[in-house]
C-alpha cells in the first residue's frame, strides 16, 4: 500500500488530488502483470474496463492502416497512463492497439473510480482532455482518430481523388513534332498515334516544349478558320504549356486544369516531362456525381440564372465532402474553383458585350478568395490593375474598366456574391487603377503606417490574379519585393496592432469566452480565425513571400525555417479544423435551417471532444499572438 502511495505522489495527473483521496485511490489499485509479449487491446474494438498505470515495462501504441501497417507508433513507460482518453472520449473503446511487452507491470484503476475522479477534480479530468487536444493537433493521429460517416454521399463516390497521387495514374506518353511542320503532316500523325493532343518544339533534337495542337485546334483555327493546312504548325499552336509534379495529388491536378482552362497537363518528375494528363480522361475514371463533374457543369452554364442555381448547391455539396472527412483545405480550394469559374463566365461575357479591353489589364480577388478560403458566407473583394497609358487615352481607358468592373460585380451579387459592404469591388473608383497608381497605393500604404492604412494593405496584399495578363501581376510583385527590403519597422509595427486585434476567446480559467445573440452564447468563427491570418500574413510580408494561400504562406516559411515544423504544423491543423467546423455550420444553416449563413457558434452544440479540441486551438492562437508582440512591437503590454 505504502509503495503504491508514494508512487502515485508522483504521477501525473495523481499529484493533483488530495493526499486523503491519494490514499483511497492507491488502496484500490490492482497489480497486472503481462510476462509475455503480446496484443491486449485493439483498437476501437476492445471496451476498457479502466485506466492503467505504468510501473515497469513498456507499452506499445499504434494505429493499423487500412494495410495493417503500424501508424503514429509510441511507446508509454513508468508514470504514463493508458485509457483516460479512451474511457471519456471514446464511448470507453480503445483508441489504440496497445501491445504490452514482456515483463510489464501496470496498477490498475477501475473505470467507475477514474471517472468519479475526472467528475469531482477538474484538473484531473482536464490533464486527459487537454492532452486529446493536443494530440488532434497532429494530422497524422488527427486522421486516424476521425470519426467514420456513412457512405454513400453523392459528391464524393470517388475518395481516390483526394488521396492518390499523379505519380500512381498511368500517364499518356507524349508525342512531339518540331515547329516547322506542317499542319497536315501533324494531324495524320495524330490520326496514325490515336490521340487528341500532339506537343510542340520549337527544334527536332532536344528541344523545348512551346506549345501543343489538339483536335479542337484543328476544327476552331483550321477547319472553321480556313487556314492553310501547308503552314507550319507552329502558326495555330496553343500556348503556354501547363505542367504539374508527378508528387501532386489528382484533385489538384483537375482543380489546376480548371483554373488554367486547359484540357492537357504535362507531368514533370525531377524537372523532366515524363508524360501528360487529360482532363476528359481524369473525368471519366471519375464517378459521375464529384464536385469535379459539377464544377464542369458551372463551365458550362450559359447564362447568370443558371449560374446562380449552381452557385446555391455548393453547400450541399459542402456538406458532403466534409461529412465523408474531406479535409477543409480541400473543400476550400472547390468551392474557389467554382467561384472562379462564375467570375471567369462573367468576366469573359462582359467582354464579348463590350468589345475588347482597350488596354492590358489584371482582374485580381483579394481577401478570403485572394487567399482561396472562401466559406459560404461570403462577399466580393476585387480589384483592376491596367498597364499606363498615353494622357489622350487615360480616360477612354478607365471609364471601360469601371463600366467593365461595374457588369461583373452586378452579376455576381444577383448570383449570391453581395456587394462588399466595405466597398473593397473593382467598381469603386478607389479600387480600378493603372498600375502605376498602384504602386503610388501600396508605398502610401506602408509609409502612413496607421491602422487603417495597414487594413487596406492586408486586403491588397492577399490578392489573387484570376483573369488578364499574369506579367502586370509579376512587375507588381517585383515592386513590392524591393519596397519591403526598405526600413519599414513603424508599417509593420501596425500591421502588428491590427494582428493583436482579436484575442482568442479563451477565460483565465479555460472556458470560451461568449456574448449574447439571440438566445444563444457564441463567439465569432471568423474572428477566432483571423489573428492565424493575420499572423501568417505578417511574416510571409517580412520574409517577402507572395503566396496567398494561408496554408502555401505557411509552408513556405516552414522551407525557409521561420517556422519549426512543429509550429507551422500546429498553426495548420488549427487554422483547417476552425475552417472546418466554419464551412459545416454555414453549410447545415442553408441546407437545413433555411436561413442565411453566420459566423457565431455555440459551443453547447460542440461535443466535449470538440470543445476540448477548441480549447487547445486557442491557446496555441495565443502562444503565437505573443511571438508577434515580442518580434513585431517590442512590447509584452
Amino acid at each position: 500500500m505504502a509503495d503504491k502511495l508514494d508512487f502515485l505522489r508522483v504521477v501525473k495527473p495523481f499529484d493533483l488530488l488530495p493526499e486523503e483521496v491519494l490514499a483511497e485511490v492507491a488502496a484500490g489499485l490492482q497489480e497486472v502483470h503481462h510476462p509475455r509479449e503480446g496484443v491486449i487491446y485493439f483498437q476501437d474494438e476492445t471496451k476498457l474496463r479502466g485506466l492503467d498505470i505504468l510501473v515497469e515495462g513498456e507499452y506499445e501504441t499504434f494505429f493499423y492502416d487500412s494495410q495493417q501497417n503500424r501508424r503514429v507508433v509510441e511507446y508509454s513507460r513508468r508514470g504514463d497512463c493508458y485509457g483516460g482518453v479512451s474511457l471519456l472520449l471514446n464511448r470507453k473503446k480503445s483508441l489504440r492497439t496497445v501491445v504490452a511487452k514482456k515483463n510489464t507491470r501496470v496498477y490498475f484503476l477501475h473505470r467507475r473510480e477514474f471517472l468519479a475522479l475526472c467528475q469531482g477534480y477538474e484538473g484531473f479530468f482536464h490533464f486527459f482532455t487537454a492532452r486529446y487536444g493536443q494530440r488532434m493537433l497532429n494530422e497524422e493521429y488527427a486522421h486516424f482518430v476521425r470519426p467514420l460517416t456513412s457512405a454513400g454521399q453523392s459528391y464524393l463516390a470517388s475518395d481516390q481523388l483526394f488521396s492518390r497521387r499523379i505519380e500512381t495514374l498511368e500517364l499518356r506518353p507524349m508525342v512531339l513534332c518540331a515547329a516547322y511542320t506542317p499542319i497536315h503532316e501533324v494531324a495524320r500523325r495524330m490520326a496514325e498515334a490515336r490521340t487528341s493532343c500532339y506537343f510542340i518544339t520549337d527544334a527536332d533534337v532536344n528541344g523545348q516544349i512551346i506549345g501543343y495542337v489538339t483536335d479542337i485546334t484543328l476544327r476552331d483555327k483550321v477547319v472553321a478558320g480556313l487556314a492553310d493546312a501547308r503552314l507550319p504548325v507552329e502558326t495555330i499552336l496553343d500556348a503556354p504549356v501547363v505542367s504539374i509534379s508527378s508528387r501532386a495529388f489528382v484533385y489538384e491536378a483537375i482543380l489546376l486544369m480548371f483554373r488554367t482552362k486547359t484540357r492537357y497537363l504535362l507531368v514533370e518528375t525531377d524537372g523532366e516531362y515524363v508524360g501528360f494528363l487529360s482532363r476528359n480522361k481524369l473525368l471519366t475514371d471519375d464517378q459521375d456525381q464529384s464536385p469535379f463533374i459539377f464544377i464542369q457543369s458551372v463551365k458550362q452554364a450559359q447564362a447568370v440564372p443558371e449560374l446562380k442555381r449552381r452557385w446555391e448547391q455548393v453547400p450541399e455539396m459542402v456538406y458532403q465532402l466534409l461529412n465523408r472527412g474531406v479535409k477543409p483545405e480541400i473543400v476550400n480550394q472547390v468551392i474557389t474553383t467554382v467561384s472562379d469559374t462564375i467570375a471567369l463566365k462573367l468576366i469573359e461575357g462582359a467582354i464579348a458585350e463590350l468589345g475588347p479591353p482597350p488596354a492590358r489589364f489584371v482582374y485580381m480577388v483579394l481577401g478570403s478568395e485572394g487567399r482561396k478560403e472562401q466559406t459560404l458566407l461570403t462577399d466580393q473583394d476585387n480589384a483592376i490593375i491596367y498597364e499606363d497609358k498615353a494622357n489622350e487615352q487615360r480616360e477612354l481607358v478607365r471609364a471601360y474598366f469601371l463600366k467593365f468592373a461595374e457588369m461583373v460585380s452586378d452579376q455576381l451579387n444577383a448570383i449570391g456574391f453581395s456587394y462588399c459592404e466595405g466597398g473593397f469591388m473593382a467598381k469603386n473608383p478607389k479600387w480600378t487603377h493603372s498600375l502605376s497608381h498602384w504602386k503610388r497605393n501600396y508605398v502610401e500604404w506602408m509609409t502612413e503606417a496607421n491602422p487603417e492604412a495597414g487594413m487596406q494593405f492586408a486586403a491588397s496584399f492577399d490578392c489573387r490574379y484570376i483573369y488578364g495578363d499574369a506579367e502586370i501581376m509579376d512587375e507588381l510583385h517585383t515592386f513590392l519585393d524591393a519596397e519591403l527590403q526598405k526600413p519599414r519597422e513603424r508599417f509593420f509595427h501596425y500591421m502588428a496592432v491590427n494582428a493583436l486585434q482579436y484575442e482568442p476567446p479563451l477565460t483565465f480559467f479555460r472556458n470560451i469566452r461568449t456574448f449574447a445573440v439571440g438566445s444563444q452564447q457564441v463567439f465569432n468563427l471568423k474572428r477566432t480565425m483571423s489573428p492565424i491570418v493575420d499572423l501568417v500574413r505578417m511574416y510571409a510580408l517580412k520574409h517577402r513571400i507572395f503566396a496567398t494561400n494561408t496554408g502555401e504562406r505557411l509552408e513556405a516559411l516552414r522551407a525557409a525555417g521561420v517556422f519549426t515544423e512543429r509550429e507551422a504544423q500546429e498553426l495548420l491543423q488549427s487554422y483547417y479544423y476552425l475552417m472546418g467546423v466554419r464551412l459545416k455550420k454555414q453549410a447545415a444553416q442553408i441546407i437545413s435551417d433555411n436561413v442565411s449563413p453566420d459566423n457565431y457558434l455555440d459551443p453547447k452544440r460542440l461535443t466535449k471532444v470538440e470543445q476540448v479540441t477548441l480549447k487547445e486551438i486557442f491557446k496555441v492562437i495565443s502562444d503565437f499572438q505573443l511571438k508577434i508582440k515580442v518580434g513585431f512591437t517590442k512590447s509584452l503590454g
